[in-house]
């Protein structure tokens, strides 16, 4: 297995992946899958800011961008990453975490926040494991599949690590 840089040709297997945890679980709230052409297009705009987990197939990825919008958040970015079945448990998602912390701090960004589902308690532990502190939970934001989702937000300080 390899991480490396995500190419716009990964597109549609990334959106094999994401789609996935969009359908079956209530991991994030929205409901809209991702297509391989919107994909491609993040890919573009973040070319030192998204990689994959090649194993002969991709089998996960990380990607980061701005927190919110404006120059006050510029050193501030918020991640996703997603795994395959397969991939969960044997230190990809760690590898993966490491190549977007070492990215991120060569870029000169501060913090990194994850933004968790509440229905989401291993990826709290997850993210816990690699230093991430809680930093607030928000009760109620998210609605998925007739359920309110609390979002726990989660911050890692990159800055002199």
């Amino acid at each position: 297995m390899r991480i490396r840089g995500a190419r716009p040709d990964d597109a549609e297997a990334l959106a094999a992946i994401w789609n996935v945890m969009i359908r079956e679980t209530l991991f994030t709230f929205t409901v809209e899958e991702k297509s391989p052409d919107g994909i491609a297009a993040m890919i573009n705009d973040r070319p030192d800011a998204f990689w994959v987990a090649d194993a002969g197939g991709l089998i996960g990825f990380v990607t980061y961008g701005q927190f919110r919008a404006g120059p006050g958040y510029a050193a501030s970015v918020e991640h996703s990453i997603v795994l395959t079945k397969v991939a969960q448990g044997r230190g990809i998602g760690r590898a993966l975490m490491t190549k977007a912390f070492d990215s991120a701090a060569q870029q000169g960004c501060h913090v990194m926040i994850a933004a968790i589902s509440g229905a989401n308690p291993g990826a709290v532990a997850f993210h816990d494991a690699l230093g991430f502190l809680p930093v607030g939970r928000l009760p109620e934001v998210g609605r998925k599949r007739d359920q309110w989702i609390d979002l726990i937000l989660m911050q890692k300080m990159l800055s002199g690590r």
